[in-house]
């Protein structure tokens, strides 16, 4: 008797993950991944990675913020803050200035460079956000990062407690 072939399913053919779906961290994950290699698409051509694109941003926004203050929005270690900002000042993106009355701690201020290269990216990104989102009325695409925050917040709309 002859044996037939096996088959094999398609390469294309997913296994299932409707049991998954209903898990809100899995639904979050998914998404994720798919902006996730959009932005590092965006910052390759910079060789930049997305904890220094963010680091650079933070800094424009708050000018004067030291490594520390940058560690803890970061939510990152300080020693490993100090190898980000050595890399934004090693490429004249950041500039690390002195404080007065304190040899040790230093603020980070972006420079002319750097807020024009976070400008270029951040439009490439936004660009990249709209096609993923093309689907969602502008009214969606704020309820989305609205509830988002709220689940970063624990569930607090607005992020006070009681």
């Amino acid at each position: 008797m002859a044996r037939r072939p096996q088959t094999r399913p398609a390469r294309s053919a997913a296994p299932g993950d409707t049991l998954l779906r209903r898990f809100t961290g899995y639904c979050m994950k998914r998404a994720y991944l798919v902006i996730e290699a959009e932005v590092m698409a965006a910052l390759a051509p910079h060789d930049l990675r997305l904890t220094a694109f963010s680091a650079l941003g933070i800094i424009i926004e708050t000018p004067g913020l030291t490594q520390t203050a940058l560690a803890n929005a970061l939510s990152i270690e300080r020693s490993s803050v100090v190898v980000i900002v050595d890399t934004l000042e090693n490429r004249e993106l950041i500039s690390r200035n002195s404080v007065e009355g304190d040899r040790r701690t230093y603020a980070l201020v972006a420079t002319l460079r750097g807020r024009r290269l976070f400008e270029q990216i951040a439009k490439d990104i936004e660009t990249r956000e709209a096609r993923l989102q093309a689907g969602l009325s502008p009214a969606q695409r704020a309820a989305l990062c609205d509830y988002l925050g709220s689940v970063e917040r624990g569930g607090e709309p607005d992020g006070s407690a009681g």
